[in-house]
């Protein structure tokens, strides 16, 4: 924020940033459709098109949890408010 004065006039911002952190443990990229690649990768993450990930993470034919597409094993999240920790499988035995 002390770099950024957009950043620091919009904390919520700054806030969904610090929780979106992997904190080294998966790869996050975010695909915005309004944001260019150096805005993005400039708050520590990877950037992709929208329109060429919609076509091959199409949202409508994926499910929440882990699946493998093209061969790249991923973890989907249908609703990304509610967060990975939110994931109904994590809570079954």
């Amino acid at each position: 924020m002390k770099q950024d004065p957009e950043l620091a006039g919009n904390l919520s911002a700054a806030a969904h940033l610090i929780h979106g952190s992997s904190e080294g443990r998966f790869r996050i990229t975010y695909c915005p459709g309004h944001l260019s690649q150096q805005e993005i990768e400039k708050a520590g993450f990877n950037y992709a098109d929208l329109n060429t990930m919609l076509q091959k993470y199409n949202p409508e034919k994926l499910q929440d949890g882990f699946q493998t597409v093209d061969g790249e094993e991923i973890f989907y999240v249908s609703n990304p408010g509610l967060g990975l920790w939110a994931y109904k499988g994590r809570f079954e035995s």
